[in-house]
């Protein structure tokens, strides 16, 4: 697949500058005794294999049609057909810096003879296209789960050294073990040993992102992430799989950046202890060094929101940040964090700007990577100037935390005591219904269409992890578009309202007054509740109360759903008086004109949805009404928008 993907993206690109070389063909027609030619393009000229006498004093031309007849090689070296068959033989270029230069060539010497007008027409674009896109059109990053990477590291260690078990080793052991493997120049891997499939196929997946970096250039696939990251040995058993495949060298210069991604609440509080302890190990220092001294930090939002809660969620993934940049302060290298936002405020999604503004001093610093969803994407950028828009918000908001960010003032003691004071609330809160309550998972899979979005073709993985109903093994996306589609939105707030009533009653000196305060002077508390209201703005009570009545045990879905309900009402409540608000979205009066406009196309949907929902699961499944239940998931999603 990863194959596939880069050969498609490859001819996407060298198609497009084929085309480009054409048409630029026909427009640099300028004569040689008419404007004088850099050294450069006469040598391109004399070396094309275009010997016409129509176009003997036509270096520009002749160049033009050297530099298709070698690109077009390099097409066909790469397995890709040219649409127009060049007019001669050429060498492939080597890599596409050699492609490069052969136009920057172009450029200059139309540049120092005076053609400057002639330069910035199609030329410039072509040679920014090259800037951008190279030979790879797009950058691919490599994921997989820590507990795979273990696996692999397993069998190939215990082969190799036997006796002893990997698995068996704690972790400053696992440590000594990889960094020995990291300096030993002996490969891991034997060909004399048969290794399990999953093995096999994860070594083949590295070995493919090698032949990626010889065909296409390093920008193929630039990042390594290693999904649920626990430990210092997860980054350095993923080190040990890149030197196996040539990725990382004998002199420790690595190819690719090795991502930790850190996504439960528990693995967000040991963030910070985990980078300090690896950017400590010469060996793993080495591969920083020879990446630019930059270490790339992925922060999951999907994953510690179902652990924990959209408010301690947001607290956590703050504190972490905060953790994270001192840490890298002290240790002389620079951090890049790369926010793995979903497109539902339940997974980090909202506004960007806020979102990047209300960053901690310090963790923006000139660049941050950001994950755009599926429907996300197609909402922001499928029309150009709306996508325009949106990446000179991106650009804006990192510019503005980047120069505006560390001369603020950091957020008073006494707001990062109540914030905390807050988390831990909205956290036992969320836990004791989503993990302490009897019956809940019960409630959850007959409440919501966490079945029916298993049979749509729209995720690239199983809406389980395991094959159970847990909640713990439940992937995050499902878990919040489930949620979305009965109109409740509970990963989006659940939890808030309980909170701020125990925090209330805990200081009565302080009291709602302080809370407000708080909302006005701090951006990451502001962006938090204005999430929060964008959220709340889409649920309905009303149209949940119908879902709950799928759940055929009326007690069980009596006291669940009351639970939700009272939180429900409590959370509205003490947004709006935080925020000073008479109504939900009453500062953002274009956001509630468009869900007005929408409610009464959406809700007829959801009733709809209910119905059949009921019929699909008390008769005889019928294959039209899935259909049907398809589409309506799809129709809701498309009209609450930032859904799953």
């Amino acid at each position: 697949v990863m194959h596939g993907a880069l050969k498609l993206h490859s001819a996407r690109a060298l198609t497009y500058y084929l085309d480009e070389l054409h048409k630029l063909g026909s427009e640099l027609s300028l004569a040689s005794h008419l404007a004088a030619v850099s050294d450069a393009v006469r040598a391109l000229a004399e070396n094309s294999p275009d010997h016409s006498p129509h176009r003997e004093h036509e270096p520009y031309r002749r160049a033009v049609a050297g530099i298709y007849t070698r690109l077009a090689a390099t097409a066909v070296k790469l397995g890709i057909e040219a649409a127009r068959a060049p007019i001669g033989a050429a060498a492939p270029y080597p890599d596409v810096d050699s492609f490069r230069a052969d136009l920057d060539a172009l450029h200059d010497s139309l540049v120092s003879h005076n053609a400057s007008v002639i330069a910035r027409g199609r030329l410039r674009q072509l040679r920014r296209a090259v800037d951008c896109f190279g030979f790879h059109l797009a950058s691919l990053d490599i994921r997989q789960n820590s507990a795979v990477h273990e696996r692999t590291i397993t069998e190939l260690m215990d082969a190799a050294r036997p006796g002893t078990s990997y698995m068996a080793l704690n972790e400053e052991q696992r440590i000594s073990a990889l960094t020995a493997e990291l300096r030993s120049p002996r490969p891991l891997a034997s060909l004399f040993v048969k290794y399990s499939d999953e093995t096999v196929g994860e070594l083949g997946v590295f070995r493919e992102a090698a032949a990626a970096h010889a065909t296409f250039g390093p920008q193929a696939i630039p990042q390594c992430i290693i999904s649920m990251t626990k430990g210092v040995s997860d980054l350095l058993e993923v080190a040990v799989l890149l030197k196996e495949v040539g990725l990382i060298d004998p002199k420790g210069r690595s190819a690719l950046n090795i991502v930790p991604l850190f996504e439960t609440i528990e693995d967000l509080q040991a963030s910070a202890k985990i980078m300090d302890r690896l950017l400590s190990i010469p060996e793993y220092r080495r591969l920083v060094d020879s990446r630019g001294a930059v270490q790339e930090v992925m922060l999951g939002y999907s994953d510690s929101n179902k652990d924990g809660g959209f408010v301690t969620s947001g607290w956590e993934l703050y504190k972490a940040e905060i953790g994270l940049i001192e840490i890298f302060g002290r240790h002389g290298v620079r951090l890049r964090l790369f926010h793995g936002r979903g497109g539902s405020v339940g997974r980090g999604g909202g506004p960007s700007y806020d979102a990047i503004v209300a960053q901690p001093g310090g963790a923006v610093n000139g660049q941050i990577r950001i994950t755009e969803q599926g429907e996300i994407i197609t909402s922001k950028y499928s029309n150009v100037e709306v996508g325009r828009n949106n990446l000179e918000i991106l650009a804006a908001a990192t510019l503005e935390a980047s120069l505006l960010q560390p001369k603020r003032v950091a957020p008073s003691l006494d707001y990062l005591e109540a914030m905390e004071q807050i988390s831990a609330l909205a956290f036992k809160a969320y836990r004791a219904l989503v993990y302490e309550t009897d019956g809940f998972v019960d409630y959850f899979w007959s409440s919501t269409v966490i079945n029916e979005i298993a049979t749509l073709n729209i995720g690239s993985r199983p809406a389980s992890r395991k094959k159970t109903r847990a909640i713990e093994d439940l992937r995050a996306i499902p878990w919040v578009f489930s949620w979305a589609q009965c109109r409740l939105m509970l990963p989006g707030w659940y939890g808030f309202g309980s909170a701020i009533a125990a925090w209330v009653s805990a200081h009565p000196e302080k009291g709602i007054a302080f809370l407000q305060q708080m909302y006005k002077e701090w951006p990451f508390f502001r962006t938090l509740l204005s999430n929060m209201d964008m959220v709340l703005s889409k649920s309905s009570i009303g149209i949940a109360s119908r879902y709950a009545e799928l759940v055929a045990d009326v007690e069980l879905r009596d006291r669940i759903f009351g639970r939700i309900r009272d939180e429900w009402h409590h959370s509205i409540e003490y947004l709006l008086d935080i925020m000073g608000q008479d109504r939900l979205l009453e500062t953002n009066p274009m956001l509630e004109r468009s869900i007005r406009h929408r409610f009464p196309y959406l809700d007829p949907l959801n009733h709809v949805q209910v119905q059949l929902l009921r019929e699909h699961r008390t008769h005889d499944p019928d294959e039209q009404v899935l259909r049907g239940i398809q589409l309506t998931i799809n129709g809701i999603s498309a009209g609450l928008r930032n859904s799953g």
